[in-house]
């Protein structure tokens, strides 16, 4: 009958504590389970009942390291450069120098375009240049032999006049057709059209045979790889500890493909917009990244951390330890002597498997990583060793992924 009674008290207990859950007499999360913990302790104090075994947890020691403050954005590839080849010339393409995908250097031969009519235009035009040089050195003596008349008043004034400007006319002549002789060789040379820059072609868009238009359409697009950007953006809210840790300097950049998590590119932040998008809310930043194996890929939607600055000394435990109350966060710290102890903390950024503690944890203090359910504030844990890791992974390696 005794045994019988103890535990319809233990049970009327349990009954007021959810009755005061209920008309909100008691917190819930950690205090009401606290609060259960008393009175499981009294169930368990009590004469002829066994004590409460020890619950089977896990635990790792909370360590120190130097962590980066980061900003997580999802952005884009693009090409540092771009060129649409156009023809600067009318004619039929009769050459192709390239395939369709090739790597690039500037100057390689991409396409001939007939260089026959041109080829004309520039005899002709130097014909015409010799021609007036010619007349240029005729009018040259005539002047000089008026220029001696004129001295010895045996032709007029006007006379000396009408050949100097015959003179000037011809010199006139002379630097026109120069001008004519020098745009019939330039178009001779855009006959042949070479790459601009280093890069990459695409598909070809105009074969063999076809007749191109001067300035009208493209023939093929390049696309320099190396290095290339990184375009994303962020929150005006986050604009502002940007602009402030850009003054101490350029800031880092890792850049990820989300097939390729644990292979980063190392960057530098190099363009901020200078204006907050309207409707958006956003900021629009660039970062360059080495691209030389041609990792990335333009268009291509990548993962982008920008860090901010390195937190140095800051304590870091699994990030599986932490639980959530109605008053935050809290983690159960295990004690010397075996015992539980909740404690509140304030958590920071994640690092890989890896979590911050800004407030409530010292390093080296074991925490609960698996198991924290079966736990109880102040009663005692049973470690498994076999499970239990006493010095989580650097989140240095580890935040590479």
């Amino acid at each position: 009958m005794k045994r019988r009674h103890l535990i319809g008290l233990v049970a009327g207990l349990l009954l007021v504590a959810l009755l005061l859950v209920y008309v909100k007499k008691v917190p819930v999360g950690a205090e009401l389970q606290s609060f259960i913990a008393s009175i499981m302790k009294i169930f368990y104090t009590m004469p002829s009942f066994p004590e409460r075994p020890p619950s089977p947890v896990s635990v790792a020691s909370a360590v120190t390291q130097d962590v980066p403050v980061y900003i997580d954005a999802i952005g884009k590839s693009v090409a540092t450069e771009m060129v649409s080849i156009q023809p600067q010339v009318s004619g039929r393409i009769t050459e192709r120098h390239f395939k369709d995908g090739a790597d690039l250097k500037t100057g390689d031969l991409l396409f001939v375009i007939d260089p026959r009519p041109y080829e004309a235009q520039l005899h002709s035009a130097e014909a015409t240049l010799a021609q007036n040089k010619a007349l240029l050195d005729l009018a040259k003596l005539q002047f000089n032999r008026y220029a001696e008349l004129l001295s010895s008043n045996s032709v007029s004034q006007q006379e000396y006049d009408q050949r100097k400007n015959t003179m000037d006319v011809a010199e006139a002549q002379v630097r026109q057709s120069q001008a004519a002789v020098e745009t019939a060789r330039l178009n001779l040379e855009y006959c042949t059209i070479r790459s601009p820059i280093d890069g990459r072609a695409g598909q070809r868009l105009v074969d063999v045979g076809n007749v191109v238009a001067a300035n009208t359409g493209s023939l093929l697009v390049i696309d320099r790889l190396d290095p290339i950007y990184a375009d994303f953006t962020i929150t005006e809210d986050d604009l502002t500890p940007v602009q402030r840790n850009m003054r101490e300097g350029t800031l880092k950049v890792e850049v990820r493909l989300p097939d390729e998590p644990t292979m980063p590119k190392q960057g530098e932040l190099t363009f901020l917009d200078n204006a907050v998008q309207e409707g958006t809310g956003t900021v629009k930043l660039r970062s360059t990244i080495p691209n030389s194996d041609h990792f990335f890929w333009p268009g291509r939607f990548v993962k982008v951390r920008l860090i901010l600055k390195t937190l140095p000394n800051a304590v870091l435990i699994p990030a599986t330890a932490p639980q959530l109350s109605a008053n935050g966060s809290f983690v159960y710290v295990i004690k010397d002597d075996s015992t539980a102890d909740l404690r509140p903390v304030k958590l920071g950024q994640r690092q890989g498997d890896l979590v911050v503690v800004d407030q409530g944890l010292k390093a080296g203090e074991r925490v609960v990583t698996t198991g924290q359910l079966a736990v109880m504030p102040g009663a005692k844990v049973h470690v498994d060793d076999s499970r239990s890791v006493t010095s989580p992974e650097a989140p240095g390696k580890e935040n590479k992924s």
